[in-house]
């Protein structure tokens, strides 16, 4: 199975684009003018608490305010009984990170319960649970995760230090690999931290690695063979990052520098266009609508051209039929 992962990058925004055997497979798109925010950890101040809705708006340093709900403040193990009001007040400095971007006039959905990722890691500090991604299927590869992840805390002295989550990407690596994103976790949570002590809210902490840095971390798994970038900059930005961080990846980067643009060399120009469009067609001839609200996002289904096969006409007695409820034969039964 080939597989290849295209980065487009111009001042205005970033593409990137999974190609498996010749098909487009995944597309991520980062604009720079409304670059997403969800991962960003700040220093927030409570403006108002909700008791009636169970949540609180707090600044952020954003056009609006951000909203968190009571489930968010304790995470999972909380008690259905616990009150807001018991742990969130007004002008109280709380430390949030953003699990939702603003839409429309809504603000960002915020959470207390922080995490911070690495190539093989989620840090969850407010946690304590160990876990494995769901996408390593292998019984005996999770336990053999679980034991090197084990002794690889009790080795930097972190045994009972927060939780942790072993990514898909950590299938098949060693101790070395996990010990060296235990430190990078240690060093950044540190920082955030002192950030955090010291900061006059609302102020931004902590943000996530823009696009073509995120993917080199989060999608060059087993089985890529190479990573293009049409611009040299951020291939030399991509180099260095690896150097540092992932020299194993560091061999599969390389610099598109051809006249044609890469993503019409490889007809990803098109995939983006269907996979953006509105209507999406079906083979039967009907086609899906889609639309985002500030609340939800809506399919509509519609027929279109597609006509289901005609219905089997009964041939029952006329004398045994009664009156049919819609939708249903009219047979008696």
């Amino acid at each position: 199975m080939s597989e290849e992962i295209l980065v487009n990058v111009t001042p205005m925004e970033t593409r990137v684009v999974v190609v498996e055997n010749g098909v487009t497979q995944d597309i991520h798109i980062e604009r720079q003018a409304s670059r997403g925010i969800v991962g960003n950890i700040y220093r927030g101040r409570v403006a108002r608490v909700l008791p009636g809705m169970q949540a609180a708006f707090v600044e952020i340093g954003l056009e609006r305010s951000g909203f968190i709900h009571i489930a968010d403040v304790l995470g999972y193990g909380a008690s259905g009984e616990e009150r807001i009001a018991e742990h969130l007040s007004e002008g109280q400095l709380i430390t949030v990170q953003v699990v939702k971007d603003p839409i429309g006039k809504k603000g960002a959905r915020l959470t207390m319960q922080l995490s911070v990722s690495t190539r093989y890691l989620v840090y969850m500090p407010q946690s304590e649970h160990v876990g494995v991604s769901q996408m390593i299927e292998d019984a005996e590869e999770r336990l053999r995760l679980q034991a090197v992840l084990a002794t690889a805390r009790a080795g930097e002295g972190l045994a009972g230090e927060g939780g942790y989550i072993l990514r898909t990407a950590a299938e098949g690596v060693g101790e070395n690999e996990i010990v060296a994103d235990l430190r990078y976790l240690r060093r950044l949570w540190a920082a955030v931290s002192r950030r955090a002590a010291a900061a006059a809210a609302p102020q931004l902490l902590y943000e996530d690695l823009p696009l073509q840095l995120r993917t080199v971390r989060d999608l060059a798994r087993p089985g890529v063979e190479r990573i293009l970038i049409d611009s040299e900059e951020n291939y030399i930005a991509l180099r260095d990052f690896c150097a540092q961080y992932m020299p194993e990846v560091a061999d599969l980067l390389e610099h598109y520098g051809g006249d044609r643009p890469l993503f019409d060399l490889h007809g990803i120009e098109e995939d983006i266009q269907r996979a953006l469009a509105r209507t999406v067609p079906l083979k039967s001839g009907g086609h899906l609508v889609i639309d985002q609200t500030e609340a939800m996002t809506t399919i509509d289904v519609n027929t279109g051209s597609f006509v289901a096969t005609r219905r089997r006409r009964c041939s029952r007695p006329t004398w045994k039929r009664r009156r049919p409820s819609r939708g249903s034969c009219a047979c008696a039964t």
